[in-house]
């Protein structure tokens, strides 16, 4: 069986940095035609891919391998697998949220990394205004109705796109994965944020502040010290869904959320408005992803009605272009899909 890729529309996120790895033996717009560049010699975007020659993501084409210079290979990671020397086309695919690493003040793009948010079986599916599917806990809205109509319960999907305001997955790519013959022991995996943490477990979800659509972990014997709030991991079970509410880990990685950039680095972001703006004033009540944006007097805002106001409609699809400070993203551009 051929494995299908399906990619469905975006109603709107892999960061590279180096990730520490651990296991548990148990269980533009601003006047320039380029997407960044930044004091430390290199910009990051991230966002999903709309097409390709080379990667087009964000409205900007990302030039890799020949298309930088002669000879040069782009380093491609899928999955924290690497791809390099194989094409653009057949190692990503439309609706794929990347990361891309590319050079100061221009698009060639030295590494692109993608990163699922999670894999593993359907074990709900519930239609209606949105339609959605449950996988490991996590709650998954399936814009796309032909999508979801193919589906059914018992499906290995790989997932990915944006987190909303309530901490459900909004998917801009499903991967239906074949069933393996005969069927091994198999192992799936989702990605997020800790909260709740104690000795022998914690919650895992979409947003940095436990909002929303989580599920318990536990790790059986073993205790992790390391754990803390609002840190990101890869939890890797066994478990087909949840049972009495949690999954068991067979192992844990510590991860780099994508939303976590170098201080001083240009960044190209882009997410739905997880949390509005609720205030009169620049207070930092917006964020993107969980991520907090502020702006100032010369920030231009396009699309929409081209105001501040824009920031206060939940779940909207932005695109973020900034610096990052401090953990705040201050933003020069902020763009309205």
């Amino acid at each position: 069986m051929i494995p299908v890729r399906r990619s469905i529309r975006a109603l709107a996120g892999a960061l590279l940095l180096a990730s520490v790895t651990f296991s548990l033996s148990t269980c533009g717009i601003g006047g320039s035609q380029y997407s960044g560049g930044g004091t430390g010699g290199t910009g990051i975007s991230t966002g999903s891919v709309s097409g390709f020659g080379s990667v087009v993501m964000n409205g900007v084409h990302y030039r890799t391998d020949n298309n930088v210079a002669p000879g040069f290979m782009t380093k491609k990671l899928f999955n924290g697998k690497d791809n390099s020397g194989r094409m653009d086309r057949d190692v990503f695919a439309v609706g794929m949220v990347v990361t891309v690493r590319h050079g100061a003040g221009d698009n060639d793009a030295r590494v692109i990394e993608y990163q699922d948010n999670l894999r593993g079986p359907i074990a709900v599916m519930t239609s209606g205004a949105d339609n959605i599917i449950g996988i490991l806990g996590q709650s998954v809205v399936v814009d796309d109705a032909a999508t979801f109509a193919s589906l059914k319960r018992g499906d290995i999907v790989e997932v990915s796109g944006f987190a909303d305001t309530s901490g459900r997955i909004r998917a801009t790519y499903i991967f239906s994965m074949p069933p393996p013959m005969p069927p091994p022991v198999q192992e799936f995996e989702v990605k997020g944020f800790v909260s709740g943490s104690s000795s022998t477990g914690f919650r895992i979800g979409p947003l940095p502040d436990g909002t929303g659509a989580t599920v318990a972990v536990s790790y059986g014997a073993a205790a992790v010290s390391i754990l803390a709030e609002g840190v990101y991991v890869q939890v890797t079970t066994t478990d087909r869904e949840p049972v009495g509410g949690g999954i068991t880990a067979t192992r844990i990685e510590l991860l780099a959320a994508r939303t976590d950039f170098p201080e001083n680095v240009a960044v190209d972001l882009e997410g739905l408005v997880t949390t509005p703006w609720t205030g009169s004033g620049n207070d930092l009540s917006f964020a993107v992803e969980g991520k907090r944006v502020q702006w100032n007097g010369t920030t231009k805002f396009v699309g929409g009605g081209g105001t501040p106001e824009d920031t206060r409609q939940a779940n909207r699809r932005v695109q973020v272009r900034g610096t990052e400070a401090g953990g705040v993203l201050s933003a020069v551009n902020i763009i309205f899909r």
